[in-house]
């Protein structure tokens, strides 16, 4: 998804600060976009490292001037985080739920933190835009601590976004999208087997989705873009949801 934001984004004609834990990945993507005739930089950073976080902060805003958008992409899970249907309900690995739930969680709000405070300094109008899940309102099984951090996303997005408006009247604005299913590297191994067919799991999702297919990049990057832009000057504390119909769908 990252992949796909950066190369939105530059598109749109805004400059792409990509910050990651793997300096040289990060560095890779911006020169693509410099090669494409865009403007980027790549910059170390792990989003639970206060320090590295300031770092980059400061590296952006000596060679920019200003900060005009954030996007809370970092996230992810881990296999020790999957309950699988075979594991003991009371024998939860604690320690990997909580490092689930740091890093999709913590790490958009130590990352607003920081970059949310340069924003309101040196941009007239910012937005910062979380990422959340359909594992938030519905149900999905194995993945215990992803959803329960996405659903924090969703109500931390409401609250910090009530809070911006009362302060600052629209100077800087939260939102969030819900993506619903869409291939990636985190999960394609999960929904469909090497030969592209699905998985019992990727037919589910596919089932479970009216519009009977996995989402397309550009179809989530459009909302990315209207909600980092002045187009959406009126949205605040919404979460748009980008899942053809997934979290409608009874089933039935």
């Amino acid at each position: 998804m990252g992949y796909s934001f950066n190369k939105a984004i530059s598109k749109a004609g805004g400059t792409v600060c990509i910050l990651g834990r793997n300096t040289a990945k990060a560095e890779e993507r911006a020169a693509e976009i410099i090669e494409a005739g865009g403007s980027a930089i790549g910059l170390s950073a792990n989003v639970l490292n206060k320090a590295d976080l300031q770092n980059a902060n400061d590296i952006i805003l000596e060679k920019f001037g200003r900060i005009d958008g954030l996007v809370n992409a970092a996230g992810g899970n881990q296999p020790k985080a999957v309950i699988q249907p075979e594991d003991d309900l009371f024998h939860l690995d604690m320690d990997a739920l909580e490092n689930v739930m740091k890093l999709n969680l913590f790490g958009s709000l130590l990352s607003t933190q920081i970059f949310g405070r340069s924003m309101m300094d040196t941009s007239n109008t910012a937005s910062i835009v979380n990422i959340s899940s359909v594992s938030a309102n519905r149900v999905i099984t194995k993945v215990l601590g992803y959803g329960m951090a996405k659903a924090a996303i969703e109500n931390y997005t409401k609250w910090f976004a009530v809070e911006l408006g009362k302060r600052y009247a629209g100077k800087i604005r939260m939102n969030a999208i819900m993506p619903g299913f869409f291939l990636t590297e985190q999960n394609r191994t999960l929904l469909t087997n090497e030969d592209g067919s699905l998985t019992d799991r990727g037919q589910k999702v596919v089932a479970g989705t009216p519009m009977r297919r996995f989402g397309k990049p550009e179809e989530l990057t459009a909302a990315l873009v209207y909600l980092l832009s002045d187009d959406s000057s009126f949205v605040l504390g919404s979460v748009l949801e980008v899942d053809g119909g997934f979290t409608n769908f009874s089933g039935v």
